[in-house]
């Protein structure tokens, strides 16, 4: 923090609108809201019993919403996704799953998450504004990108990578259709070469699909979540960032503490590093 350049912040998150893309196809609820108080309809029906000079003179305006918890930008807790049975730490869910959701693992167990950004921009390395439908980010595409912005890699670091995707992000079906992601050998050199504490990416199903492993349908998923730990960000945007070329930022974010919740919506923001501020 004591090498951030504060006169801009940057803020990575997405808006909530109705008709916003979403993660729908097992049956997940869309982002909806609500009015539960406007104006005229408290004026008309009192429910504080004020009466209608108050409500003439205050006005009272509410809201309500509701979605499913990995809508948005959020985070993936840990036991979002698990194998065999058991989710991190070999935690189970005959034992840890309750009818108010997981005993261990919880979102509210997620900690702010304070610490080095990198940005990772996969098309300009390549000359695109945006990757293909359904390419596959590969260990190689990581490192020529290391390269072609001049950054490295550094132990405990918050890997933001950019497919450009969210660009379509006002057309949720575009959006949401044949997405980029990340393979699994480029998600295996990010964590155990490369040091990685947390990577998110601009697109909703993180890794690109069909799936490259037999026999589990989000390898990527269950690898950084359950074997490592790691967890995810999505919905992330990256468009001011990678149209300022700020490649290397510190990464203030902290998701709600939804009790035994597998993810929650967080609102990510970036400060610069200044290039001329010595390392602590």
């Amino acid at each position: 923090m004591a090498r951030i350049d504060p006169r801009k912040v940057y803020d990575l998150s997405v808006d909530y609108f109705i008709g916003m893309p979403g993660w729908h196809a097992a049956g997940d609820p869309r982002y909806q809201i609500w009015m539960t108080h406007t104006p005229n309809g408290t004026k008309v029906d009192d429910p504080l019993g004020v009466g209608d000079r108050q409500n003439d003179h205050v006005s009272y305006t509410g809201t309500a919403f509701s979605m499913y918890s990995h809508t948005g930008t959020h985070i993936d807790a840990l036991n979002h996704f698990g194998l065999n049975g058991k989710i991190w730490n070999n935690f189970d869910a005959k034992t840890h799953l309750g009818d108010r959701g997981w005993t261990k693992t919880g979102a509210e167990t997620i900690p702010p998450i304070v610490a080095r950004g990198l940005l990772l921009d996969i098309p300009a390395a390549k000359g695109l504004d945006m990757l293909p439908d359904g390419y596959r980010i590969t260990k190689a595409d990581i490192q020529a990108t290391l390269i072609h912005q001049n950054v490295q890699l550094e132990l405990g670091d918050v890997v933001l990578i950019r497919t450009g995707r969210m660009k379509e992000f006002s057309q949720a079906e575009k959006y949401m259709q044949n997405s980029p992601g990340l393979g699994i050998e480029a998600a295996r050199y990010l964590v155990e070469e490369g040091g990685a504490m947390v990577l998110g990416a601009d697109n909703l199903s993180f890794e690109a699909f069909p799936s490259e492993v037999e026999g589990n349908y989000v390898p990527v998923h269950t690898y950084l979540l359950a074997q490592q730990g790691a967890f995810i960000l999505e919905l992330v945007n990256l468009e001011e960032l990678a149209a300022d070329r700020i490649y290397e930022f510190a990464f203030i974010g902290a998701s709600l503490k939804l009790k035994g919740a597998d993810g929650s919506p967080m609102r990510p923001i970036a400060f610069p590093i200044h290039p001329t501020a010595p390392a602590r």
